[in-house]
């Protein structure tokens, strides 16, 4: 599903929300809806500054307190409004959600190793990976086609669903996904426009993105 007619320069950036006491105790979130604590507060606020100065057109998130807040914090110092989409929550993960990483290992062993392989896998009896990418992809690339040429839509989410959006967007087998890696908190990903559909040009970026010069630009 690439997206876009090449020449018009848009731009995706794909945020992360900052960290909870869930994040801290390793433990998976999913769809639970987890607030903030201070020092993710503190990182959002942070992030929020330099995407700014991206001085973005559009923005959209999930509707889980993480995301929203995390998305306040820029619409505070941009005007911009906030359109919230339960399509852009995180991947709901069942029977795996409120546990550990260690508990996830030692309950459900054989289904992580499946996952990691980049095997289709419904975690604890939740979304595969390309149903999440179903749902949230679509949203996304609906308020990329709004924006004006050599526009900025900054959409807030979730490490998984921004991993798999990703993923759709830029044309990848579902097994690959996992090769992009995950996001730290309140770090951001960027998609550009490019003549032939979306291209990645940061991953897990903390800093603003800067051009790329050279013979692969």
């Amino acid at each position: 599903m690439n997206g876009g007619s090449g020449g018009r320069g848009r731009r995706i950036v794909l945020w992360r929300h900052g960290q909870t006491a869930w994040n801290l105790e390793r433990r998976f979130q999913g769809t639970t809806d987890i607030e903030l604590t201070g020092a993710g507060l503190a990182q959002a606020r942070r992030s929020a500054r330099l995407l700014a100065s991206l001085r973005p057109d559009a923005m959209i998130a999930s509707d889980l307190r993480r995301a929203v807040a995390t998305a306040q914090e820029l619409a505070s110092l941009t005007g911009l409004s906030v359109g919230y989409d339960a399509a852009l929550r995180e991947t709901y993960a069942g029977d795996w959600q409120g546990l550990t990483h260690e508990q996830i290992l030692e309950r459900f062993g054989e289904q992580y190793l499946s996952w990691k392989r980049g095997e289709p896998v419904r975690r604890g009896g939740g979304e595969l990976e390309t149903e999440v990418a179903d749902r949230a992809a679509p949203v996304v690339l609906r308020h990329a086609d709004k924006l004006p040429d050599g526009g900025t839509l900054v959409v807030v989410s979730h490490g998984g669903t921004i991993r798999t959006t990703i993923g759709r967007l830029l044309g990848l087998e579902a097994h690959h996904w996992e090769g992009l890696g995950g996001l730290s908190n309140c770090c951001w990903s960027v998609l550009g426009e490019g003549a032939r559909g979306w291209r990645l040009q940061e991953h897990n970026a903390g800093t603003l993105p800067e051009p790329v010069l050279g013979d692969d630009d």
